[in-house]
């Protein structure tokens, strides 16, 4: 992992086409902005985590005369 230190106003690139910006800065959070070509997704780590586990809540449970044969 990189670890850096960035000052408001300050940003810092990905690749060419990605810039993260600290807009703000607190002692409990920072507010960030992201410059990203339309096709790149960004999302907040714990959506996609909801995301992630309801998926599997909506998968089709499995078939129970397959788990039988198996046994």
């Amino acid at each position: 992992m990189l670890v850096l230190t960035r000052r408001p106003g300050e940003s810092l690139l990905i690749g060419e086409e990605i810039e993260v910006k600290i807009i703000e800065s607190a002692p409990d959070r920072v507010k960030l902005g992201i410059t990203a070509p339309n096709d790149v997704r960004v999302l907040r780590k714990e959506l996609q985590q909801t995301i992630d586990e309801n998926r599997q809540a909506a998968a089709p449970a499995p078939n129970l005369k397959n788990l039988l044969h198996d046994l």
